[in-house]
């Protein structure tokens, strides 16, 4: 049961749901084309890539920790119920991967500023498809950031 929370102010992501995030986004430091046949460069950096680009490792990580304001905003803006630490970095690697505008119009959004806790997980959970298509390693991801919101193990 996802229930149970320490009240906390999260306004940044923790080295525990960097690690997650990490973990599924993988490093290229050549660009490449996702599965959503997005070009997408570093740890899933797609703003301003281009076919030929190819970047440093100390490169992937600046871009990764100049991003994560944007990300960790889109959860302090949006989520009006009090989240701990593991739920605010499950909700920042969901945003990360599928973006401001799903989580806008997500059930999942409304189901967690409805106090529902228990519900998210499911919710998270839903969100396994790119290009239309349920992948496997989208499967996996939204498992991990589901137990990542109940302060589970998620590896």
């Amino acid at each position: 049961m996802c229930i149970e929370y320490r009240s906390c102010k999260a306004v940044k992501i923790s080295e525990k749901g960097l690690e997650l995030l990490k973990h599924y986004e993988g490093c290229e430091l050549t660009a490449y084309r996702c599965s959503a046949d997005v070009l997408t460069i570093g740890y899933g950096h797609t703003k301003g890539v281009t076919e030929d680009m190819v970047i440093t490792q100390e490169e992937a990580d600046q871009m990764l920790q100049d991003e994560m304001p944007e990300y960790e905003g889109y959860i302090n803006d949006k989520v009006t119920v009090e989240l701990n630490q593991d739920q605010f970095d499950a909700m920042v690697c969901w945003v990360y991967n599928l973006g401001s505008g799903n989580l806008s119009s997500s059930t999942l959004l409304k189901v967690l500023n409805d106090g529902d806790y228990d519900g998210v997980p499911e919710q998270m959970k839903r969100w396994n498809k790119a290009g239309g298509k349920v992948l496997n390693g989208l499967i996996k991801r939204r498992d991990s950031e589901a137990k990542l919101f109940c302060s589970e193990e998620w590896l």
